[in-house]
């Protein structure tokens, strides 16, 4: 939390963190119902669009309440699903649940297939169309503040630092962005969200978030492999029975396979590799053979929200909310969360257009959950609330019987038998001790279907200047070798899926070393580091990813 001091300082009404699904909404409802109201939204990529991964199929629901005409305007999105099954599979056999048994809460009508990032740049023109002002390759540091008052915009970083944080030829210090109410629609484990969060105690009534890490390649099939609107949903192989998560294999369209692997981040094996892991799911005859003749084209990671209703911070604090993701609206079994993260935008912007017309500012919205919530997602969410934890607890196949039970009881008999499960433990402190288990080996990769990660992180289009501060934060630089390494073996290079992380040997003794121009912005180390040593801050505006149709 900081002040503006000397720098430059630009006013706003409202000011919105992040250009996802939730951001622009909140942007275009707000201009849609109050025209005078000036918006501004900030967002981290080098073009709008450009962090955004998603599976994704998408309920269209949020997007008929903000742009009930978006197919005559031209929306980008890819086919409806003709057929979405759900899968179990084992190391060879493919075992698919009868349509019937599925609970409804798992079923999405009328679902369509997108690139959410092509989805995105489309919402970022209607936004800019109303008069939004949208700056790209801005990235949100900090927040204005006082002490212990509210929120009042947030600080932008600066650009042009070198390594040691000495300001290089062309250096350009940071703004101050001041608004009446600062919106954080980050997604899942932002870096704002999570000191807002800590500083305003917003999750006081709230068991820990959980999370995912969902690793998506983006493929073209040949024409008889090719399914166009097909969904397939996969749980078991290759994660065990103790691992939660599940695969998925999207047919979009010009014969485009969003093919995907997320892995629940409270996984307990500090041997585990989710980007391994999502190798070997390939390995499996319901996939090899979807990509014989196959060319991958992209590869990105991205940490999602898991902890569903009972995870669900409080959304207000003074002077602002968090919207989206940066809250948690993921419907875990559905594996969706667009719906909601528009809807929110759309909730939270009513209440905050309400304010500002009122005349207030800075002050905490009271009704803005209600708001939130009652675009149903509370109806939603409250359906599948026990799922994720049953699947915790008592593993994927008893967890996802157990769930299965609970939705359909709430379905047909309107109550759940297991109440509502919470939890205390959040993702990093699952982990066993190394020494408590069997490493894991994972095969060397073919080059065809399977791959290692410095190909992999090739096709997210990284662009990083390695001579700026590194990103990464230690609170302690020497915890993972003293701490983590004999403890747990030290899991980073093992759980970031880009090849940020490298155990070494220097002089006969090992080093830990970050190589931060991998980062594609997964926030996992912020996750799953058994030490919470590992803090992710963003980089200068523009560095990243630059995903292309993801």
């Amino acid at each position: 939390m900081a002040e503006a001091g000397n720098r430059e300082t630009l006013t706003t009404d409202v000011l919105i963190v992040g250009a996802g699904p939730s951001g622009l909404a909140a942007a275009i409802r707000l201009k849609q119902r109050h025209p005078d109201i000036a918006v501004t939204v900030v967002e981290k990529a080098a073009e709008i669009g450009g962090h955004i991964l998603s599976g994704a199929v998408m309920d269209p629901v949020g997007l008929d309440a903000l742009i009930p005409d978006w197919r005559l305007k031209g929306a980008p999105v890819g086919p409806n699903v003709t057929e979405d099954t759900y899968h179990f599979l084992t190391r060879t056999g493919d075992f698919a649940f009868p349509h019937a048994l599925v609970p409804p809460q798992m079923r999405t009508a009328d679902g369509i297939i997108v690139s959410l990032g092509d989805l995105v740049r489309w919402l970022g023109e209607q936004a800019a169309e109303l008069g939004v002002d949208i700056f790209p390759m801005t990235a949100a540091v900090d927040v204005l503040r006082s002490g212990d008052g509210p929120v009042r915009g947030i600080i932008t970083g600066d650009l042009g630092r070198d390594a040691q944080g000495n300001p290089k030829p062309g250096f350009a210090e940071g703004i101050a962005l001041e608004a009446k109410y600062t919106l954080i629609a980050e997604g899942a484990r932002g870096s704002l969200a999570k000191g807002l969060i800590a500083d305003f105690d917003l999750t006081r009534n709230a068991s820990p978030q959980k999370y995912g890490l969902g690793i998506k390649e983006v493929w073209e099939l040949p024409a008889d492999r090719h399914e166009e609107g097909r969904v397939d949903h996969y749980l078991g192989f290759p994660l065990d029975n103790a691992t939660g998560g599940g695969g998925f294999a999207y047919h979009a369209q010009d014969r485009k396979l969003y093919l995907g692997l997320v892995v629940h981040l409270d996984y307990a094996d500090p041997t585990l590799s989710p980007f391994d892991e999502f190798q070997r799911f390939k390995t499996h005859k319901s996939i090899a053979r979807l990509l014989e003749g196959a060319t991958r084209i992209s590869y990105g990671a991205r940490a999602i929200t898991a902890g569903g209703w009972q995870a669900i911070p409080d959304l207000a604090f003074a002077g602002g909310a968090l919207i989206g993701c940066a809250a948690g609206f993921m419907n875990a079994p559905r594996l969706k969360a667009i719906h909601n993260a528009i809807l929110s935008g759309i909730g939270a912007a009513d209440a905050v257009g309400e304010a500002v017309a009122a005349g207030r500012q800075h002050d905490r919205i009271d009704d803005l959950a209600h708001h939130v919530l009652s675009t149903g997602i509370e109806k939603e969410l409250r359906g599948v609330r026990n799922l994720k934890p049953l699947w915790s607890r008592f593993g994927t196949l008893a967890g996802a019987f157990l769930g299965g039970f609970d939705m359909w009881c709430q379905t047909v008999l309107r109550f759940s038998p297991f109440g509502t499960q919470t939890w205390s433990t959040p993702d990093a402190g699952k982990l066993k001790l190394r020494k408590d288990v069997a490493p894991r080996q994972y095969d060397r990769p073919d080059g065809k279907t399977t791959f290692d990660r410095t190909s992999s992180v090739f096709l997210a289009n990284l662009a990083h200047d390695e001579d700026q501060p590194v990103h990464l934060r230690l609170a302690d630089p020497a915890v993972p070798v003293r701490d983590n390494l004999p403890l747990y073996g030290e899991p980073a290079p093992l759980y970031c899926p880009a090849g940020v992380y490298e155990m070494a040997e220097e002089g006969g003794a090992p080093v830990f070393r970050i190589h931060a121009a991998n980062c594609v912005h997964c926030k996992t180390c912020d996750i799953k580091d058994p030490a919470g040593n590992i803090t992710w801050v963003p980089p200068e505006g523009g560095s990243g990813p630059n995903y292309n149709g993801m």
